[in-house]
């Protein structure tokens, strides 16, 4: 299976039509994890599986998502209520509590993934304002085979940021 993932456009909507003209029909799953500031009802979300920031404000849009796909489990939450600037703790007892195996999230603008207890937690870092050490606009194409995540980080132009390849034995 195969998934993009991006955070935090802050009202950016050119990139992510972008993005959806970009990856339709190449990816199995688009995941947006908060932050967008576009209304629930845009046409975009027909993309997109996308979940409620802390600068959306429309209660229409949900806090979190448990998605199934393929062999994953992934749970989505932006990560302001799961305190993801103080650590990953609250965002796992969540994805464990929805047995997932893939946990994305946004909110700090920082690109960042790891897996502890054979669950990846990734955030894409922000496609428009991004923050801290690796300060790249960016979105994530994650991978998932049997045996492996791949995660490959990307800029707007859509050139991979080499670097920014990692790859996870599952288990």
């Amino acid at each position: 299976m195969k998934y993009l993932v991006v955070s935090d456009n802050h009202g950016d909507r050119d990139v992510l039509v972008d993005l959806a003209q970009a990856y339709r029909g190449k990816v199995d799953k688009m995941f947006h994890c908060g932050d967008s500031e576009l209304a629930p009802t845009d046409e975009l979300w027909d993309d997109f599986i996308v979940v409620k920031g802390n600068c959306d404000y429309d209660p229409d849009f949900p806090n979190t998502i448990v998605e199934k796909s393929g062999s994953d489990t992934i749970f989505m939450t932006h990560g302001h209520l799961a305190n993801v600037r103080s650590g990953l703790t609250s965002l796992a007892l969540q994805a464990e509590g929805a047995k997932a195996n893939v946990a994305l999230f946004g909110h700090t603008h920082e690109i960042g993934c790891e897996v502890r207890a054979n669950v990846l937690y990734l955030n894409p870092g922000s496609i428009s304002l991004p923050r801290g050490p690796i300060q790249l606009k960016s979105y994530a194409i994650v991978e998932s085979t049997p045996d492996q995540f791949i995660v490959r980080y990307y800029g707007r132009d859509h050139n991979p940021y080499k670097e920014l390849h990692f790859i996870f034995n599952k288990k």
